[in-house]
């Protein structure tokens, strides 16, 4: 008999139909995330699940379901601050994640929002949407030119270095990182002990870290301020890694020039005063955002949900 499989929101056809040669498979039809009774109705009636970001798999879930006959959360994404893996893996549970897949598309998701923030690039468009251009002069919406510059990378892990990279060989900027520990590097990079004394010398910040407790307000009031008031943030990694309200001031009374987000603080609410302000870009969580990357997250899940129910092994991915 085969294994049963739910999938947390629907994924691309390619996808589906690969999990259904392995799997008896139901696909959640909702987009939203998994309710608490919905959670622990998985755990209880299918062998592995494929969860996603906002699928809150907690403590107190686990602590809701005695004896859960799921033994894999597959979750679909590279970030998964949303399990509790402590707690998953004392009810018996595997977790594994989707590394690699993510990287070039997040990157790329950076450096539109680099480019947008730093040549206003947003601001610009929604001056010709309006219908108050009034055509181009020499000084109309100066910005900051990329090229030459220096970026300062917040992680530099796999999508920290994919940024890195575009940054150095597609504009000559200059590397700056502060990381959990130091790396070799295909290009000169300085490396900071302290995420202060960097904020102080770069030009565009560029955020690639986990979620999680231990990144909770990493980039904070003290950052903005050791900030240069023309540099930028960016953030791709978790909205609450960086202090929403923090940003909003640093943003409003010019501490900072510019920011571009692709997630928020308590995602998908969106503080009305950070859509108000005219220098920064916010993009609803685009960072793997192509069929491509998508199906490719889908079917490394499939690929470690097979390993670990179907053939009896490590899946590739665990966590």
């Amino acid at each position: 008999m085969l294994k049963k499989v739910l999938i947390a929101r629907p994924l691309p056809e390619g996808v589906v139909a690969e999990a259904r040669k392995h799997f008896s498979v139901d696909v959640r039809k909702d987009t939203k995330p998994m309710s608490q009774d919905e959670m622990q109705s998985a755990l209880r009636d299918y062998d592995g699940v494929m969860p996603t970001l906002g699928d809150m798999f907690q403590p107190a879930i686990f602590a809701g379901v005695d004896e859960p006959r799921c033994r894999i959360l597959a979750n679909f994404g590279v970030g998964y601050n949303h399990i509790d893996a402590v707690a998953a893996n004392a009810a018996g549970l595997t977790i594994t994640n989707t590394p690699g897949a993510v990287t070039d598309a997040t990157a790329d998701i950076a450096m539109t929002l680099m480019l947008m923030s730093a040549r206003r690039a947003g601001e610009g468009e929604r001056l010709v949407r309006s219908g108050a251009w009034q055509g181009w002069h020499p000084t109309q919406m100066l910005g900051l030119h990329l090229s030459g510059k220096t970026v300062g990378i917040v992680g530099m892990g796999r999508i920290g270095k994919a940024i890195a990279q575009r940054c150095h060989f597609g504009f000559g900027m200059k590397v700056a990182y502060v990381s959990r520990s130091s790396k070799t590097l295909p290009f000169e990079a300085q490396s900071f002990q302290s995420l202060i004394d960097m904020a102080a010398t770069v030009d565009v910040i560029a955020v690639a870290v986990p979620g999680g407790a231990q990144t909770h307000h990493l980039i904070n009031a003290d950052v903005f301020m050791a900030m240069q008031p023309h540099a930028h943030l960016i953030n791709i990694s978790r909205g609450d890694v960086v202090d929403e309200a923090a940003l909003i001031t640093a943003l409003s009374t010019g501490q900072i020039g510019g920011a571009g987000l692709d997630v928020y603080e308590f995602e998908p609410v969106v503080p009305q005063a950070l859509k108000d302000l005219e220098n920064v870009v916010l993009l609803p969580h685009l960072g793997t955002a192509a069929l491509e990357v998508r199906s490719d997250m889908g079917l490394m899940a499939v690929a470690n949900l097979k390993a670990f129910l179907v053939d009896g092994l490590a899946p590739p991915n665990a966590i």
